[in-house]
C-alpha cells in the first residue's frame, strides 16, 4: 500500500513538472503547427506572424462551441470591417471528415478561416483540455490570453486584450503571464 501511495506521488511530481504534459500557459511562445483548411491548402500559423491571432479549438458537436461561434463571426466581421491587422483561424477537432465541418461551417454562415485537425495533432501540441478552447496569440507569436470555455465575443470585456493589442502592440512575455487570465 506504501509503495503504491508513494509511487502515486512520484508519477505527480515528475509529470507536473514535466513541460511536454502541461498545456500552453500565457507569457509562452504559441507552439508552431500546420493544418489543412477545407480546401486541403495547409496553413501555418507563423504565415499570420505579425498580425494578432485569435486561435479557436472547436467541434461540431459541442453545444457551448456552437452557441460562441455567431459572436465569433460577429467579432471577425467588425474587425476585418476595420482592417485591423488581425486573423481568426477557428480549428475543428472532429474526427469526421471535411462535409461534416463543411455543413457546420454552410449551416452558421461561417466566413473565417477554418482548420481541421481530424487526427487530433494539435490537441497534443496544445494540450488543449476541451472544446471550446481559444488563444489570443499576440503580433511576436506569444500567447497573451487563454479562455476555456465559451465567450461571448460580442462583449467590450471579452475582446479588450484583442483591442490593446491591435491598438498599443505586444507586451513582454512576463506581463501576460500575470494578466492573461484563464477564463472559465
Amino acid at each position: 500500500m506504501f509503495v503504491g501511495i508513494l509511487l502515486i506521488v512520484v508519477l505527480v511530481i515528475v509529470f507536473g513538472r514535466s513541460e511536454r504534459f502541461r498545456p500552453v500557459e500565457a507569457g509562452t511562445q504559441a507552439p508552431a503547427f500546420t493544418l489543412p483548411d477545407l480546401k486541403g491548402k495547409m496553413v501555418k500559423l507563423s504565415d499570420y506572424r505579425g498580425k494578432v491571432v485569435f486561435l479557436n479549438f472547436w467541434a461540431t458537436w459541442c453545444k457551448p462551441c456552437r452557441d460562441e461561434m455567431p459572436s465569433m463571426q460577429v467579432l471577425y466581421d467588425v474587425l476585418k470591417k476595420q482592417n485591423y491587422n488581425f486573423e481568426m483561424l477557428a480549428v475543428s477537432v472532429d474526427r469526421d471528415g471535411p462535409p461534416v465541418v463543411e455543413k457546420f461551417v454552410k449551416e452558421y454562415g461561417l466566413t473565417f478561416p477554418i482548420l481541421h485537425d481530424r487526427k487530433g495533432g494539435i490537441k497534443e501540441i496544445y494540450k488543449t483540455t476541451g472544446v471550446p478552447e481559444t488563444l489570443i496569440i499576440d503580433q511576436n507569436g506569444v500567447i497573451a490570453e487563454k479562455v476555456m470555455g465559451p465567450r461571448e465575443w460580442r462583449a467590450e470585456e471579452s475582446t479588450k486584450v484583442i483591442m490593446e493589442l491591435i491598438q498599443k502592440g505586444p507586451k513582454d512575455a512576463d506581463e501576460y503571464k500575470v494578466t492573461g487570465r484563464r477564463v472559465y
